[in-house]
């Protein structure tokens, strides 16, 4: 079912069609450089699956991103509902991952800010969270492109991965409804 609609994309939830080449997306280094590793086919089920639980429960998760035009899957753009894990829980997460070949075209920008309009005009959010290792550059420059604050006393060492991981510690954004400003 698409959810948001861009110029250039659609934002539906996810298809088994989608696996595969969700798959590929993750085998590729650049895509997973700032990731724990890459996803197995089973990671790519348990994930589309629970994106699209996650949806029925809440009405936002992690979306499947697909060009308006021919459908192509070019990787995901939602947001989460966190109500616990977090040190800042409850709360709601932008996140993205597109293919690298779908980098440079401002498709991330674009389909984020779509989500940030769902998410404080549709859903009716007052804060929506986003949050990533320092080292990735490219998504904090995205975060601060859509008016997202580095929260500094926010960021946190992730609890889903060991203490002293190389990808532990995350820096932390945050973007309050009134501050938000639809391009």
């Amino acid at each position: 079912m698409v959810v948001i609609h861009t110029p250039r994309l659609a934002l539906r939830t996810w298809r088994s069609a989608d696996a595969e080449a969700f798959h590929a997306m993750n085998q590729d280094p650049r895509v997973i450089e700032h990731l724990p590793g890459p996803m197995s086919m089973q990671q790519v089920a348990d994930f589309m699956a629970m994106q699209n639980a996650l949806y029925e429960r809440s009405g936002s998760c992690y979306l499947a991103a697909t060009l308006a035009a021919g459908g192509a899957l070019i990787g995901f753009v939602g947001l989460k509902r966190h109500a616990g894990g977090l040190p800042f829980a409850p709360c709601t997460d932008i996140g993205w991952r597109l293919g690298a070949d779908y980098w440079g075209n401002s498709y991330a920008r674009e389909a984020a800010a779509a989500c940030l309009h769902h998410g404080f005009e549709r859903l009716g959010l007052d804060e929506i969270v986003s949050f990533t290792v320092p080292q990735n550059l490219r998504s904090r420059a995205l975060m601060e492109r859509l008016g997202m604050r580095r929260d500094e006393a926010g960021d946190f060492a992730h609890p889903a991965l060991p203490a002293g991981h190389r990808l532990s510690g995350h820096v932390l954004y945050r973007l309050r409804r009134g501050e938000f400003a639809p391009a």
